[in-house]
C-alpha cells in the first residue's frame, strides 16, 4: 500500500483495486484503523469508479465507512445502497432567532424551552406525530411542496434548502414494500433515536467571516437551533428492502465481493433505477421531517417568548444520499455516506438564495462540544465538494458504555455549573452511548477540513440545550 502526500492534509493511497483520497491532518490520519482502508479497497472493486475519498470523520460502517464520497458516471456507473446508508436523507438543519444567549442563560428559561419543545416534537419512539392531517404520500412525492400551506410559515422555508422537492418517477412507488407506509405513518415531525438531536446553541462568529455572517443574518451570541434527523422508518425500510434485493441480484449475476454487506448494481439496471427513484422519495420524507420538527420548535419558542417570534431557516442539507450532479462536464452519481456537500461562492449547483456566497455547510459536534457552520472553497473541487458530516464515532456504543462513566459524561456537560448544557433526560445513563467520549475530537476534524482547503469556518456553535430521542 503506497501513500502519497499532496500536502494540505491530503493523502492519496494506492490500494490494490484503486486510489483512495484521504483528507485529514497528521494526527487524525494516523488514528485510522486498518479496517477502514480494507473497506475502501472492497469498495474500489466496484468497476469504473471515478473518485473515492474519506473525510477526517471516517469510521467503520456496514459495507462502507461513514465519511465516504464515491463517484461513478451516470452513463456506465453503479449505485450502491451500502454507500448511501440505511438512514437515507439523514441530514442537518439550522434555524436562526433574534435572541441572544443572555436571553436564555437562566436555567429556568431553558427548562421551559425543553418542556415546550417536547410538547410539539415527539422524542419517544412510541409517540406518533402531532401532524396526522398531513398526507404522507404527498410528502414523499413532492417533498416540502406536499405540505399543507399552514405548515409553511413563509417562502423562505422553501428556498433555503438543498432541494424543496427531489423529483423522481412516481410510478416506482408501486414497488414499495407493503409494510413501509405502516411503519412510517405517524413519524413525520418526530426526532428518532441514536445520534439524532435538537440543540439550542449560541454563535461565535469567526473574525475573518464577519461580513459573510452578516449576509447570512448571523451575529455573535445569537441563539440558533440545530436539528439532526432523517427519513425515519420510510428510509430505513427502503434500505433494508434493497439490501435484500441487491444481494439476491448480485448472487444471480455471480458478482462477489469480500464484504457481503457491500451491495451495488448498474445505474441503468432495473434494480438500480428502482432504488434510485425510491431513494428520492426518502429524501423528500427526510427534508419534510426536519421541516416539521423545526415547525414544532418554532411553536415552542413562541410559547415561551411570544407569538411574534420568527425563526428563519439558515439552511437544510443531507449527508446520506446519492445525487446526480455535473462534474468534469458530465453527469455523475455522487454518493455521500456521512459526508456533507459544501459548494463555494458562485458555484452553479448552489440554490438561488446562496448563489453569490456559497451555502452554509452544517457540521455537528458531539453532545457537549461545539458544532460548526462552514462555507465551501473553490479548492473543494478535488473532493467533489465533500467535507465531513460531524465528529465521527471513535468507539462503538457498547465500548462507550464499558469505558465511560456517568460522572465523566456529567463533567463534559458541565453539570452543576451556570454553564451546564441542559438535556431532556433525567438520567445521563440513558444516553451514555452518545457522550462526547464516544466521538472523535471535532476540533481536529474541522482543523483537517480547513487545512485541506475544502471549507472555512464561518461560526462556531456552542451548545446550551441538547434534546435527544429515546
Amino acid at each position: 500500500m503506497k501513500t502519497m502526500t499532496h500536502g494540505n492534509n491530503h493523502y492519496e493511497m494506492n490500494l490494490a483495486h484503486g486510489n483512495l483520497h484521504v483528507f485529514a491532518n497528521t494526527e487524525v490520519f494516523q488514528s485510522f484503523e486498518q479496517k477502514v482502508f480494507d473497506m475502501a479497497d472492497n469498495n474500489l472493486r466496484i468497476p469504473r469508479n471515478k473518485h473515492m475519498s474519506y473525510t477526517p470523520d471516517a469510521h467503520v460502517g456496514i459495507g462502507t465507512c461513514i465519511g465516504t464520497t464515491a463517484v461513478w458516471s451516470m452513463k456506465d456507473g453503479f449505485v450502491s445502497p451500502s454507500i448511501v446508508g440505511v438512514d437515507i436523507g439523514c441530514g442537518m438543519r439550522v434555524h436562526t432567532t433574534p435572541l441572544h444567549k443572555t436571553d436564555i442563560q437562566d436555567k429556568g428559561v431553558r427548562r421551559a424551552l425543553i418542556r415546550a419543545i417536547e410538547q410539539y416534537v415527539p422524542t419517544n419512539e412510541r409517540t406518533n406525530t402531532n401532524y396526522a392531517d398531513i398526507d404522507i404520500m404527498q410528502v414523499v412525492q413532492l417533498g416540502l411542496k406536499g405540505l399543507p400551506d399552514k405548515y409553511v410559515p413563509n417562502e423562505q422555508w422553501l428556498t433555503h434548502v438543498e432541494e424543496s422537492t427531489f423529483k423522481f418517477d412516481h410510478a416506482y412507488l408501486e414497488n414499495l414494500p407493503p409494510k413501509i407506509r405502516k411503519y412510517a405513518h405517524g413519524q413525520l415531525g418526530t426526532l428518532g433515536g441514536g445520534n439524532h438531536f435538537i440543540e439550542i446553541q449560541y454563535l461565535e462568529i469567526a473574525e475573518k467571516q464577519q461580513e459573510l455572517a452578516a449576509k447570512w443574518g448571523l451575529f455573535d451570541g445569537q441563539i440558533v437551533v440545530m436539528i439532526h434527523s432523517g427519513s425515519r422508518a420510510w428510509g430505513a425500510n427502503l434500505g433494508q428492502e434493497f439490501t435484500k434485493v441487491f444481494r439476491e441480484v448480485m448472487q444471480s449475476w455471480g458478482v462477489e465481493n469480500p464484504d457481503r454487506n457491500l451491495l451495488y448494481a448498474p445505474i441503468g439496471s432495473q434494480e438500480g433505477q428502482t432504488y434510485l427513484n425510491l431513494m428520492y422519495s426518502a429524501l423528500n420524507f427526510a427534508v419534510s421531517n426536519r421541516h416539521m420538527i423545526a415547525y414544532g420548535v418554532r411553536e415552542a419558542f413562541r410559547d415561551v417568548f411570544g407569538g411574534d417570534l420568527e425563526m428563519p431557516v439558515l439552511y437544510d442539507l443531507m449527508h446520506n444520499y446519492a445525487l446526480k450532479e455535473f462534474h468534469r462536464n458530465e453527469p455523475m452519481l455522487v454518493h455521500r455516506k456521512g459526508a456533507t456537500r459544501a459548494l463555494p461562492p458562485g458555484h452553479f449547483l448552489n440554490t438561488a438564495a446562496y448563489k453569490e456566497t456559497g451555502h452554509p455547510a452544517l457540521i455537528p459536534g458531539s453532545m457537549g462540544t461545539s458544532s460548526y457552520i462552514m462555507v465551501g472553497r473553490d479548492e473543494g473541487v478535488k473532493n467533489f465538494y465533500s467535507i465531513c458530516h460531524g465528529a465521527g464515532r471513535a468507539r462503538s456504543r457498547k465500548a462507550t458504555k464499558e469505558l465511560v462513566t456517568v460522572d465523566q459524561f456529567a463533567q463534559s456537560m458541565k453539570v452543576g455549573t451556570e454553564d451546564e448544557i441542559l438535556v431532556n433526560h433525567r438520567s445521563l445513563q440513558t444516553i451514555l452511548d452518545e457522550c462526547p467520549q464516544a466521538y472523535k475530537d471535532v476540533d481536529q476534524i474541522i482543523d483537517s477540513v480547513v487545512g485541506a482547503a475544502l471549507a472555512d469556518v464561518v461560526a462556531t456553535c456552542k451548545p446550551m440545550v441538547a434534546i435527544k430521542g429515546v
